[in-house]
């Protein structure tokens, strides 16, 4: 692969992984193609034939097609999947050209498997190995990621895509469908009459990431005003209704739902999961009566935000319009809450400012 890493790795983890670790055996992936896994990612050379030594655990393997550089190289948009690898599996893929995509049908076959580690050892050379340098940043931001966990957020489709699949909400097959559209031979008067004559779109189905839904509404059925003013500043009503209808028996696995988001939008490019990273921290860290009885939930969450935060820039959130710092401002609502007299508020204020302002 085009761009591996020369980092050396001490003899006994290498031993240890070449007996122990996971195979990714990737067959007639185009050269050119930008393939990775976790969080590096290499250009496809003409001998890659997939990736050897890899942890067992969960790991995102993503991948960008590219056209010929004769018809000018250019690179389209990511796709990725989560994988949870045992110790010495192999799993067998081949690039389907058609869709542009990697076809695992393979690996659920046991004689085709079995062939392929049979010829492991010839395909040895053509085997990049993981990149070992990134795996404790890698368990670092995915820690609280469980196999089940994973399996239930990602699509149905199986494929994490940096642009959304969508299609017409009305598929217009008749004559009669297209005649009660609005007509589009005249100028538009209005930049409304504008948007409604566009077509209504929608995502296609099973290509959702399935994600916890946040309330709209921030406050119980039948409440009184007061009540509504008091769960529109202290969103605690909210966090445990997420966590009651998601997660009533681990709610430690919004953390990890957490970890999910940022890790699309970091590694997959999906914008989506960015915004339910924002949602879900704006939630957390709203939420005044669930710090005082949860606080397992938030020590995890002093050291969820540590590492991600080392993973972006400090001006990466201000908005560009207000100059208004998304984050810093979320955990100044946080540290109003509780008058940063408990500990581990000070932690997390200490731990924000060595990853950014040390960056600044």
């Amino acid at each position: 692969m085009a761009g591996s890493s020369g980092v050396d790795m001490d003899p006994d983890v290498a031993l240890r992984l070449f007996e122990e670790g996971a195979t990714l055996v990737l067959l007639g992936v185009p050269r050119g193609t930008e393939l990775g896994i976790d969080l590096k990612s290499w250009q496809v050379g003409p001998r890659f034939r997939g990736v050897k030594m890899i942890p067992p655990g969960l790991h995102f393997l993503h991948f960008c097609s590219a056209n010929s550089p004769s018809c000018g190289g250019e690179i389209g948009p990511k796709s990725g999947l989560f994988l949870t690898l045992k110790p010495r599996e192999i799993l067998l893929a081949h690039w389907d050209p058609k869709e542009e995509d990697l076809d695992f049908s393979a690996s659920r076959n046991d004689e085709e498997v079995n062939r392929i580690r049979g010829t492991l050892p010839e395909l040895d050379s053509y085997l990049g190995p993981y990149p070992f340098e990134v795996m404790r940043k890698w368990v670092s931001l995915t820690d609280q990621i469980s196999q089940e966990l994973a399996v239930n957020l990602q699509p149905l489709s199986g494929r994490v895509c940096a642009f959304s699949d969508i299609i017409p909400e009305v598929q217009f097959r008749h004559t009669k469908d297209r005649a009660e559209q609005p007509r589009n031979d005249t100028a538009c008067q209005s930049m409304k009459e504008g948007l409604d004559r566009l077509p209504k779109m929608k995502q296609r189905e099973g290509t959702e990431l399935r994600f916890s839904v946040i309330p709209k509404k921030t406050y119980p059925p039948g409440a009184s005003p007061a009540e509504i003013t008091r769960c529109s500043m202290d969103l605690s009503y909210s966090l445990e209704t997420v966590l009651e209808q998601n997660y009533p028996e681990q709610p430690l696995n919004l953390l990890g739902e957490l970890q999910f988001a940022f890790v699309c939008f970091l590694v997959g490019n999906v914008y989506e999961g960015f915004e339910h990273w924002k949602c879900l921290l704006a939630v957390l860290c709203r939420s005044e009566e669930a710090m005082r009885r949860r606080k397992e939930l938030y020590l995890g969450l002093i050291t969820v935000l540590y590492h991600q935060l080392g993973e972006v820039p400090p001006d990466f959130f201000v908005d560009i319009v207000s100059q208004n710092n998304f984050l810093t401002s979320t955990l100044q609502v946080k540290g109003e809450f509780i008058n940063l007299k408990s500990d581990w508020m000070e932690e997390i204020l200490a731990l924000f400012s060595k990853s950014w302002l040390s960056k600044s």
